[in-house]
């Protein structure tokens, strides 16, 4: 049996990691500036998270959620005291797709409304509602196309208000990501998202802060939306919420009620999973990252400004992407092969760096002495 090859592969099999480094079944070592999709919040195999879950593991894996399990309910208190949303409510499920597919299906049921608003080069998921509200038609299959989902432009306040003015009345909920991540790090302004609140409070619309990639402490605040200054009705979460473990969830406001059988899930919430997630908390606190992750991030973005062929640099914290002059493109791959270094991209051209939460300035320095190499490498090359 083969695997269905759905993912373009580096011919690399990497096989132990710890902290921001991985090593190949060769032996290899690699800087990790990826974290593998910003999964990696708090450093790989981190110590502390490892006994979290193997302790777990010893008292219990896995039951349904027709039970209580305390383990969900201290894992509310630690997110409610982390992000500062003491009175928002959890839901607990398996990854990012799955928290926006709840996400947007709450706020259908809450409204009883169909129409969603999402945003040009927006990426939510590959579930049905998720993927449909995600603008990228190649991996929209046939059967997930429907006419409920309006995309706009992000940033455009205009758009905006003028789409409520026509069928604010039909509008359940928007759905937006604070730095969209797959689109190559593009920040919704605060003024853009002051005005989702807004337009969402006088129509009765729900807003969605997608917090999957930029959330969890990564933008130098727990969620990239709370720049802003304004609350959010859901926020949803996955990646760096697990250090590696599958696990999302939806934090939602207090005005939003349950109702049995309104959402439902077999995995979400499984002890083995809430250990992880306690774990990463308990890591994030005690090592002060999300600060962390505000410092390092602005010597990193500063120091990439500096480098002669670096094009351009966004970001926040360490949720990052640059681009480079002509001729430069392939910096990417030399980084990869000739350097050992791992980093992420956007299509057509951007760099994405999302290390560790806790990267260390002498791993960063690392990182920018291996992208002063590669550069002049490439130069060497086309020379």
């Amino acid at each position: 049996m083969s695997l269905f090859n759905v993912y373009p592969l580096n011919p690399i099999a990497i096989t132990k990691a710890l902290g921001s480094r991985v090593w190949d079944d060769k032996g290899q070592e690699y800087l990790d500036m990826y974290g593998g999709h910003a999964v990696i919040s708090i450093g790989h195999t981190n110590p502390h998270w490892v006994k979290r879950i193997e302790d777990q593991l010893h008292l219990i894996a896995f039951y349904s959620n027709s039970v209580i399990m305390p383990i969900q309910e201290e894992l509310a208190k630690a997110i409610n005291d982390i992000s500062g949303k003491k009175d928002f409510q959890l839901f607990l499920c398996n990854s990012g797709a799955e928290a926006n597919e709840n996400a947007l299906k709450l706020a259908s049921f809450h409204t009883g409304r169909k129409k969603i608003i999402a945003f040009k080069k927006s990426f939510h998921g590959r579930t049905s509602l998720a993927v449909a509200a995600t603008d990228n038609p190649s991996i929209v299959a046939p059967v997930n196309e429907t006419d409920n989902i309006i995309f706009l432009p992000l940033n455009d306040i205009v758009a905006l208000e003028a789409c409520f003015a026509t069928s604010g009345k039909d509008i359940a909920a928007v759905i937006v990501e604070g730095i969209q991540g797959v689109a190559g790090i593009h920040e919704a302004s605060d003024a853009f998202l002051q005005t989702i609140r807004k337009v969402c409070d006088e129509f009765g619309a729900v807003y969605i802060a997608d917090s999957v990639q930029c959330g969890y402490g990564r933008s130098g605040k727990f969620f990239a939306h709370d720049f802003a200054g304004v609350n959010a009705d859901i926020y949803s979460m996955a990646k760096g919420m697990g250090n590696g473990f599958p696990i999302g969830a939806i934090l939602i406001a207090p005005h939003i009620q349950a109702k049995f059988g309104m959402l439902g899930t077999t995995f979400g919430g499984n002890p083995l999973a809430c250990a992880a997630a306690l774990g990463v908390i308990e890591v994030m606190q005690k090592e002060n990252l999300i600060h962390n992750a505000q410092l390092q991030g602005e010597y990193l973005m500063n120091a990439l400004k500096a480098i002669k062929g670096v094009k351009v640099v966004r970001g926040k914290g360490l949720m990052i992407g640059f681009e480079m002059e002509e001729g430069l493109e392939d910096l990417r791959k030399v980084l990869l092969n000739e350097f050992n270094i791992f980093t992420g991209e956007a299509k057509p051209n951007v760099i994405r760096l999302l290390p560790s939460l806790a990267i260390t300035k002498s791993d960063i320095d690392l990182f920018l002495k291996g992208m002063q190499d590669a550069i002049a490498y490439l130069q060497q090359k086309n020379s």
